[in-house]
């Protein structure tokens, strides 16, 4: 990634000359002459890295840009750190005693030449373009390395070839399609089929296409390979030539020299009155497909394009919504089906070889292209081979022919992204395998690896997000869970993740300790823990190591002193997420360019005074620590933005009060004006000045945490709240239950505000709740209220999640005709009185869960009823149900449970075949169900042991 580290290169060298010009008295030309260089060597990499792999020479030269770059970034954040570390108590109170330090002809004298060194190194690689004729950029090259790199893509079909015998799960989407395709409206529609690399989208389209009834109802047809290298008139002469071969037709002299405005008119004369179809196999960019579509005549004989592609961004924007099928993965008996179609040649697995099987299926998750190639480089192989190829797929990606060109295929993903993607993207790769990531954590990363530019009008989060959102819109990452209408935690497919791998160890992007890896060089950048019994870190010589990544899990024998090495005073980002320290490292305070520390999950007590001394933190991430109040000198930390400090309780059911404990804060906490998130913070405290005071001065916050709050707080609470005008999240919770939260003398709620947490009681709902256009997530805990909150609640435009706790103390809530138009999650708990849902006409079109916890008198004939007209739901949740409630949701209790309307409305539910589950927790551990005759016996006999008489239809 030297196009990433050169930009992050850039970016201090410009800080360093605009704004510390006076330190760099005598220095200032040589810095800004090593900036212009590194410039122009921006812009030869933009195109040099994507034909580096054709290229062997320009690889190396990549790779010298690439240390260079990190050599001089070595050089200035060692002065930096120096001149701070010399005086120690801070950088502008020292001012003048730095300025004299700088002209100390002495450390001049060492500073410029090492300057000369870089120069000289720069010229170096300079000449090095010259001497072997690489030029910033030509276009003879470009185009032959991209010829060169699309004949892999030609071949795939043959070394990838799946006999039709062979074919799994393709029978159901194909028939699909085909219905898409002959029936629908007259004129020009396009159908997408959307999936990651290797997701069999052109095994599937071309099935499609050579489909008899497709052949037959179509009167012309062709078949478009379109690729990240398309070229328009290319494209439209290979049209015109398939249509004419169809037809055993000449195609039109001088085809070969015709510009794009005569192909476009000889395609519109030759399909103006027919039907036709036309298969544009892998796009990459609108533009691409928009200028085809244009060439096309758009007459009202039901002609259709059919498009496979990777970007969610072009299927959902070139169809229409109804006409986009994503690939979904194989299901874990179709992967098993042919895998053994092609690792046995369709025979049986042997038994000695079922788990090697298991296990590599697993890495494989469903991924047709995957499973073909790895079943047939497993065809013949004996037991030894099998053993170690389950071992080092990653290396199989490099070594073996067919795995190559399976690498190959998902790595054009990567090769598409813009370079600052790139470097998010390989990011990935640091967290141990099958760990699901969460996004923020992964967010406030990027941020301090200096990945996420800044943007006026947008936070850095909201940047970083935007980041992640274009990975998934690539299918490159997969989303794990949303809350809110917001990513919430993503994930990388296995194979996805061992390419990542792969390019992690030939860019030297990150390395990796375990105990099978001992020996580091010391260039590391950046280095990754996987291990739980590395107790040496700090025997390590890496001083220039700038990122320290511990996933180190439970109790092992590591010390507190053994997991930060000794010598790497450079790091920017310190993550001992989960690892077993129980007290502060002392390393850390010495730590000046450390922006991220993570102490999240260790038994870590007390933080130090010492903390004071990091004056470039900007995450301090000490949640669910044993830490219960901060130093003071916390208050001296200018650049924090994220300040997380909380600790949940233990899980139980039913859910306590106020699960969620925040930390006594200090005096002096309006100081820190660079602070966007604050999470939690206890309302009281017995301070002089009162926190809830100082939070107004917090004007940045787009994330506040407030824990205990008395009823005679909140007037504080909502004067300070009016003055936060960038707030996003909100979390207010009650000193105890039975005390009241009245913000509704709030009279300039946060309008930007997308998620609310109150949790106490409520006389009533805020008058300001019904106004906030963009909530997308709302959670009432223990609120009491007398009047149903869904009339209120039900015409907020994007609320997507809605949590209601003990909220509530009547006995019906309905749901009026046409609420809750985005709602996707919908959960109920404890709601003591609740007897009856009801719906009014339409409402909740996109509802896909409803969970349900301990509401033990709710009616199951009336919930039967409304679930009836939710045609998205998806998952259905019951906790802590009676038995009997949960019988009535089995087709073996058909018999005098349910008659007429209500067996109707329970048909028809189950013909959409949702996720039903049903959660109890016994003598301690949580008992699971579903819809089996297994799980109704278990239920069944346990309500027939307490002598439950099973309800009838009144």
């Amino acid at each position: 990634m030297a196009e990433s580290a050169v930009s992050f290169l850039l970016g201090k060298l410009s800080t360093l000359v605009e704004k510390e010009a006076k330190l760099l008295k005598g220095l200032r030309g040589e810095i800004v002459l090593i900036r212009d260089e590194f410039e122009h060597m921006k812009a030869f990499l933009e195109r040099a890295e994507s034909l580096q792999e054709d290229y062997p020479e320009l690889k190396v030269r990549v790779k010298q840009v690439r240390e260079v770059a990190y050599d001089v970034e070595d050089i200035l954040d060692e002065f930096t750190l120096n001149l701070a570390t010399d005086h120690g108590h801070g950088f502008r109170k020292c001012f003048h005693k730095i300025k004299s330090s700088i002209q100390n002809l002495k450390a001049r004298h060492h500073i410029s030449s090492k300057i000369d060194d870089i120069k000289s190194r720069v010229r170096s690689i300079a000449e090095g373009y010259q001497r072997h004729n690489l030029k910033p950029y030509d276009a003879e090259q470009s185009a032959s390395a991209s010829s060169r790199g699309t004949s892999w893509h030609d071949l795939r079909e043959d070394i990838f070839l799946v006999e039709e015998g062979e074919l799994v799960g393709i029978d159901q989407p194909r028939e699909k399609l085909i219905r898409w395709l002959v029936g629908g409206e007259p004129g020009l529609e396009v159908m997408s089929i959307l999936g990651m690399g290797g997701s069999g989208k052109t095994t599937l389209a071309k099935r499609v296409y050579d489909d008899r009834q497709v052949k037959a109802y179509f009167q012309s047809h062709a078949w478009i390979s379109v690729s990240q290298t398309h070229n328009i008139q290319s494209i439209l002469r290979d049209i015109i030539a398939q249509l004419h071969k169809e037809i055993q037709q000449p195609v039109p002299q001088g085809l070969e020299s015709m510009n794009i405005t005569s192909l476009k008119q000889i395609v519109q004369d030759f399909l103006q009155q027919k039907r036709y179809v036309i298969d544009l196999d892998d796009v990459w960019k609108l533009q691409a497909l928009d200028s085809i579509k244009n060439a096309l005549p758009n007459s009202s004989f039901c002609s259709r394009i059919i498009i496979t592609t990777r970007k969610a961004d072009i299927a959902t924007v070139s169809s229409h919504p109804s006409k986009v099928y994503t690939r979904m993965p194989l299901s874990p008996e179709e992967s098993w089906s042919l895998f053994c179609k092609k690792a046995f040649r369709g025979k049986p697995c042997p038994p000695h070889l079922e788990h090697l099987s298991v296990q590599i299926l697993r890495k494989c998750e469903g991924l047709p292209l995957a499973i073909v190639a790895i079943g047939g480089l497993l065809f013949a192989k004996d037991d030894q081979e099998w053993e170690m190829i389950a071992r080092s797929l990653a290396a199989e990606l490099e070594t073996d022919d067919r795995m190559q060109i399976f690498g190959k295929i998902l790595s054009l993903s990567y090769s598409d992204l813009p370079a600052h993607l790139k470097s998010c993207f390989l990011y990935l790769g640091v967290f141990p395998e099958d760990q699901v990531i969460r996004c923020r954590r992964l967010y406030r990363l990027w941020i301090a690896e200096g990945f996420v530019e800044e943007r006026e009008g947008m936070t850095q989060d909201e940047v970083a997000e935007r980041h992640l959102k274009q990975l998934i819109n690539r299918s490159l990452v997969q989303i794990a869970e949303t809350r809110g209408g917001r990513l919430k935690r993503c994930r990388v497919h296995d194979l996805m993740r061992e390419s990542i791998l792969s390019r992690l160890r030939d860019e030297d992007f990150v390395s990796f300790a375990s105990g099978q890896k001992k020996e580091l060089h010391e260039r590391v950048r950046r280095l990754s823990v996987q291990s739980t019994n590395n107790n040496a870190l700090n025997q390590l010589n890496l001083p220039r190591l700038r990122s320290l990544l511990v996933f180190e899990f439970g109790e092992s024998s590591t010390t507190d002193e053994q997991l930060v090495p000794s010598g790497s005073k450079l790091l920017r980002v310190l993550d001992l997420e989960g690892s077993s320290l129980h007290n502060f490292p002392r390393q850390i305070p010495v730590l000046f360019h450390l922006k991220y520390l993570s102490l999240r999950g260790t038994k870590v007590r007390i933080i130090p005074s010492s903390i004071g001394k990091l004056q470039s933190l900007e995450t301090l991430d000490l949640r669910q620590t044993l830490v219960s109040e901060l130093p003071v000198e916390i208050t001296k930390l200018k650049k924090l933005q994220n300040l997380l400090v909380y600790r949940d309780s233990e899980l139980t059911f039913p859910l306590p009060f106020g699960p969620r404990k925040g930390i006594s804060a200090p005096e002096g906490m309006g100081a820190l004006k660079s602070l966007q998130k604050l999470c939690y913070v206890k309302a009281g405290g017995g301070r002089s000045k009162n926190i809830l005071q100082e939070l107004g001065e917090l004007s940045q916050l787009t994330s506040l945490g407030v824990t205990e709050l008395k009823t005679d707080d909140a007037k504080e609470l909502c004067h300070s709240l009016e003055k936060m005008t960038n707030l996003r999240s909100l979390y207010v919770t009650a000193e105890s239950e039975s005390e009241v939260i009245d913000l509704d003398i709030l009279s300039s709620p946060p309008l930007l505000l997308r998620g609310l947490y109150m949790e106490g009681c409520l006389k009533e709902l805020p008058h300001w709740v019904p106004l906030l256009n963009k909530l997308t997530g709302l959670r009432l805990g223990w609120s009491r209220l007398k009047s149903s909150p869904l009339i209120a609640l039900q015409n907020l435009p994007n609320l997507v999640d809605l949590y209601l706790h003990n909220a509530f103390d009547g006995e019906t809530l309905v749901f009026g005709d046409g609420g809750f138009p985005k709602l996707k999650k919908l959960h109920f708990e404890d709601l003591e009185n609740l007897s009856f849902v009801l719906m009014n006409d339409q409402a909740m079109p996109c509802l896909e869960s409803l969970s349900i916890v301990g509401c033990r008198h709710l009616d199951w004939q009336s919930l039967l009823v409304v679930i009836r007209s939710l045609a998205n739901l998806k998952d259905l949740k019951f906790f802590g149900m009676p038995e009997e409630f949960a019988l009535a949701f089995y087709p073996q209790s058909s018999s005098g449970m349910r008659e007429g309307v209500v067996q109707e409305c329970y048909e028809e539910v189950m013909e959409r075949n949702p996720r039903v589950s049903f959660i109890w927790q016994i003598e301690g551990h949580w008992e699971m169900h579903d819809l089996s005759i297994q799980s109704y016996n278990v239920i069944k006999g346990r309500a027939m042991s307490r002598d439950e008489v099973l309800p009838q239809v009144s």
